[in-house]
């Protein structure tokens, strides 16, 4: 179970997921640029003043096994459009997240979450077996909220002062899952979707 989160690239028709490198650093900025994410409190989207430890404590995280960053291509132009990742992966329990997801503001609402989800499913789902997969988000994130409902991914519950925020707010982070059961359905919708954008 060492290797469960190892030498993963995801290959949809529009998206390319590449294990986050340095190297992404310039390409990274530009996309959260577009719509400076990085002001949207409720999110963890780098800045030029953050960018640096936002990667080394990704690439950390992959080092112990713990999480698999990934950055996102547009297939046809090359460009990088942000990033996702998987997160608290449990291989004993065949469990993990799917988060700390953001896009250039230019690709909202378009096909690219749609199509990044189905990737990071299929491959929970189908190779790694997992048995369920959660997402997080913030109570004040309600857009993320109703992207996670229109995957198909219901509600577990709210982690009540689950977290401090950097300006000593306290975060209640909204739980969702989707299980392996569920996975047959959920995937129906999905392609459904993405033949539809």
């Amino acid at each position: 179970m060492k290797n469960w989160l190892s030498n993963i690239v995801l290959e949809g028709v529009g998206v390319r997921l590449a294990p986050l490198q340095i190297e992404h650093r310039t390409g990274l900025l530009e996309a959260a640029s577009d719509g400076k994410l990085w002001e949207l409190w409720f999110t963890s989207v780098p800045s030029e003043d953050t960018i640096d430890d936002y990667i080394g404590i990704a690439l950390e995280e992959k080092k112990v096994g713990r999480s698999f960053p990934f950055t996102i291509f547009d297939n046809n132009t090359n460009k990088i459009l942000g990033s996702t990742r998987y997160l608290n992966a449990e291989p004993a329990h065949r469990r993990l997240e799917i988060g700390a997801t953001w896009y250039a503001m230019s690709y909202h609402r378009t096909a690219v979450n749609s199509e990044c989800k189905y990737l990071l499913l299929s491959y929970a789902f189908e190779n790694l077996a997992c048995i369920a997969v959660e997402f997080r988000t913030d109570w004040f994130n309600r857009k993320s909220r109703a992207a996670i409902e229109r995957l198909g991914a219901k509600q577990d519950g709210i982690l009540r002062n689950h977290r401090i925020n950097p300006d000593g707010s306290f975060r209640d982070t909204v739980v969702f899952s989707i299980t392996d059961r569920e996975w047959t359905g959920v995937k129906k919708s999905l392609l459904k979707a993405l033949k539809q954008q």
